[in-house]
């Protein structure tokens, strides 16, 4: 089936009002005037999801690598596009429903917006509420910025350099988060994906020794390592950049992570938007990182 983002914009009018966002002082600063801006984002964003999620099945079509794309994805992606543009009009967005921006046009970028609209849409078509809305600020190829706000748990984790990272729960205060550091005796805590688990992944995390094993939608499993609840999370598949720049900002500002095999960060902007594989685990996590590493 075929819908079009012009079909969609009497529902992006009826979700709550963002006006009251207003650009900030220092418009492109990682201050802590900034990063409610884009909380704000994400949240305007969820709502336009959670308007199709509570409604009956919708449209579902397959995009050119076989990837569902649903009238959420469009709904999210031309809120947060167009606030973004507003609120930051010379910094430029790269979103994965705009993926096709040739490398040539983006090596000229040494600042922009990386965005996932709607990232885990397999949960949201299987109704889990496993689901994300990702918002990163890239600046010479690295996340100086992430939101990742899960509408339908109505939890929002952000996180920016010199900043903690910070997990909004439901109506709950803010709190801070961190890594917790994995001492000797504690059982190893492995997050790993409900939608993409492989043979390689198991063979890695039995290599790995005993260990508690959670299963967890989208990027949501970068959060349950920033915020303590797990120590590492393996990827062992094909993912994009806006799949983890988000994620891997609230990792860094937790006190985590997100490296491929030789321990270097992952850096955004390449050529290929392809992702290596890549674990997110604790900063100082050494011991991990080389039994990883002296996997056969």
């Amino acid at each position: 089936m075929y819908f079009s983002v012009r079909a969609i914009t009497p529902a992006i009018a009826a979700i709550s009002p963002i006006n009251a966002i207003q650009r900030p002082k220092i418009p492109y600063s990682v201050s802590e005037s900034f990063l409610p801006q884009i909380i704000a984002i994400a949240k305007a964003a969820g709502q336009g999801i959670m308007t199709v999620y509570n409604q009956p099945a919708g449209k579902v079509i397959l995009k050119a690598d076989q990837s569902p794309l649903t009238e959420a994805d469009l709904i999210s992606n031309q809120i947060i596009v167009s606030e973004l543009a507003r609120l930051t009009p010379d910094i430029p967005i790269l979103s994965e429903e705009s993926a096709a921006i040739p490398y040539k046009q983006r090596a000229a970028w040494e600042r922009f917006w990386l965005v996932d609209p709607l990232d885990g849409t397999k949960e949201f078509i299987k109704h889990n509420d496993e689901f994300t809305v990702n918002i990163a600020l890239i600046e010479h190829g690295k996340p100086v910025l992430g939101v990742v706000h899960a509408p339908a748990l109505d939890v929002c984790y952000s996180g920016a350099v010199g900043q903690n990272a910070i997990v909004e729960r439901k109506h709950q205060p803010a709190e801070q988060i961190h890594i917790r550091p994995r001492r000797e005796q504690d059982r190893l805590k492995v997050v790993a994906s409900r939608s993409h688990r492989d043979a390689r992944t198991r063979t890695l995390l039995d290599h790995l020794g005993p260990h508690e094993c959670i299963s967890m939608g989208s990027s949501l499993k970068f959060c349950l390592v920033a915020e303590g609840s797990a120590h590492f999370y393996p990827r062992l598949g094909p993912t994009m950049e806006w799949d983890t720049a988000a994620a891997h900002a609230v990792v860094n500002a937790a006190g985590g992570k997100v490296c491929d095999l030789s321990g270097e960060a992952l850096r955004y902007n390449k050529v290929d938007l392809h992702n290596p594989e890549f674990f997110v685990l604790g900063d100082a996590d050494h011991v991990l990182l080389s039994a990883v590493q002296n996997c056969p």
